[in-house]
């Protein structure tokens, strides 16, 4: 039987190969975004691999209604993250971070660049004013799940690599609590060099891989 880890791998793999190939970039923001023709697919192919990946939200989303925190419902799922969208495009515009659409679900893909330096889990200290701007929206937004996800290049061992992601995705998921963002709300786990976004056979490859992910995905009961 598979571990729950080696299930959320899977599920990440599938639903960000999907999210990359329906991704279009939008000619009044520039940003990237996915089509919502293309966001049933998504959905569709996670299936029985997202389940892996779907426990540790679970479990934050019974925590957190459980606690107290409402959990949002029908149409108004939507009109909360679209909300939340528009306020991170604004605060993000021109950082390098991008903000990706997929359904209800947000994606912050952080590059190397904005980061991470190579071999390296602390965080630069430019990044630290684009952590801030994101917190002060999550804040707002309570309600709200973040799953930090941490990536590498493929220089070094797997192991190395699977480790160094891991504590890159520990080091932002720190921050952002340590801004008062419930903790609760915040999941971190690392991918290693697993997940690239392009070839690592350069070095701008290497340091667009080199990179952290925030998804943000709405509280709800179901």
């Amino acid at each position: 039987m598979r571990s729950e880890t080696s299930n959320r791998r899977i599920a990440g793999l599938v639903v960000l190969s999907y999210v990359l190939a329906a991704c279009t970039t939008n000619p009044f923001t520039g940003e990237q975004q996915v089509s919502k023709t293309a966001t049933g697919a998504v959905i569709g192919a996670a299936g029985g691999a997202a389940i892996g990946a779907l426990a540790g939200r679970g479990r934050a989303k019974a925590v957190l209604i459980g606690a107290g925190v409402g959990a949002l419902a029908g149409a108004a799922v939507g009109a909360y993250m679209d909300a939340q969208e528009a306020k991170l495009r604004e605060r993000l515009r021109g950082t390098g971070v991008s903000v990706t659409r997929a359904g209800d679900t947000l994606i912050l893909n952080m590059p190397g660049n904005v980061t991470f330096g190579t071999d390296r889990a602390e965080i630069r200290p430019g990044f630290y004013e684009i952590l801030n701007s994101v917190a002060l929206v999550l804040k707002e937004y309570d309600k709200t799940i973040i799953e930090v996800m941490g990536h590498t290049d493929s220089t070094g061992s797997a192991a190395y690599n699977q480790s160094l992601s891991e504590r890159r995705a520990a080091s932002v998921g720190s921050y952002l609590v340590a801004q008062r963002i419930d903790t609760r709300r915040v999941l971190s786990e690392g991918f290693g060099e697993s997940h690239p976004i392009t070839s690592n056979d350069t070095a701008d490859g290497r340091q667009q891989n080199r990179r952290v992910e925030l998804r943000l995905i709405p509280l709800t009961a179901s």
